[in-house]
């Protein structure tokens, strides 16, 4: 519940007023951005919001007691405040956004509505739609760790201890050419065929240095290697740009002994039974020696 007081307050009694709702976005790489549905530019606490990208909202509630509310904001992708690109890669995903309820007379004057997180972005006839959720949706969230089979540890970080610098774990080449969510390079070809799968291809030059793309497969084709990326490349790429990729891992026991010799770092539970383990029956050949299943 909002509590209003001051002059807001009082102007809110008024038979007119002059009001319009202001939206702060804070992206995780600590940019901040101020949108408005007023027609005109605001400075309100500190902050420029912007008129021009036809931000508006939808319906807007809030439930009584934990759960989890949602709102939805619509506004046009502009190449001076949100590109296509920026959404597709990633960099508004977890970002913060206040709304604002401000007296566009008199800016000094307005009042925090609701704090909440970047959920799901959609994208339309040059158009996007962002689905606000409360705090309350972190509650939804898995916390901790997860008892399954398959490590929970990021390849090269500190609970798996992988060093990606070395044991040729990375790799350095050139683009060549662009279909899709494939692209064909040069310099990898003396690495094996899937080396780099469940990869981490970054651009190290051109306009979208420093993005970041998942590798889901990588093989060998007529006109050389070719990466196969886990989406459309949302980088603003081209022939010639370079990029490092790291080896990529499966988060399966056996790739993390064979591949990378750190099976004593594994951060999975390989011993785990399955779901169907109370279905088994004995069958000849298998070993029950106590031993252990992972070796």
């Amino acid at each position: 519940m909002v509590t209003l007081n001051g002059p807001l307050a009082t102007h809110l009694e008024n038979e007119v007023t002059t009001l319009c709702h202001c939206w702060r976005l804070r992206r995780s790489d600590g940019t901040v951005m101020g949108f408005t549905d007023h027609d005109r530019k605001l400075t309100c606490d500190g902050t420029v919001f912007a008129p021009e990208t036809g931000l508006s909202t939808t319906e807007a509630r809030r439930s009584l007691g934990m759960a989890a509310d949602s709102v939805d904001v619509e506004g046009a992708l502009s190449a001076i405040d949100i590109e296509e690109a920026d959404i597709m890669a990633g960099v508004y995903d977890g970002a913060t956004v206040e709304t604002l309820l401000v007296n566009w007379q008199d800016p000094q004057q307005f009042a925090r509505l609701r704090r909440a997180v970047i959920g799901q972005i959609a994208r339309r006839d040059g158009r996007f739609v962002a689905e606000l959720e409360s705090p309350e949706r972190a509650l939804d969230q898995t916390n901790g760790r997860t008892v399954r089979r398959t490590c929970d540890a990021e390849l090269g970080d500190g609970r798996c201890r992988v060093d990606l610098e070395a044991g040729g774990f990375k790799g350095e080449g050139v683009l060549e050419a662009i279909a899709g969510n494939s692209i064909t390079v040069n310099g990898l070809a003396s690495f094996e065929n899937g080396w780099f799968g469940n990869g981490i291809v970054t651009w190290t030059s051109g306009a979208g240095i420093g993005r970041r793309e998942r590798v889901s497969a990588h093989r060998k084709g007529a006109d050389g290697v070719v990466l196969d990326l886990w989406r459309d490349i949302a980088a603003p790429v081209a022939p010639g740009d370079t990029f490092t990729v790291v080896a990529g891992c499966d988060k399966r026991f056996s790739t993390c002994r064979d591949k990378f010799a750190n099976s004593a770092n594994f951060r999975g539970f390989p011993h785990l039974p399955g779901d169907d383990a109370a279905y088994g029956y004995v069958m000849e050949g298998q070993r029950f020696d106590g031993g252990p299943l992972v070796e």
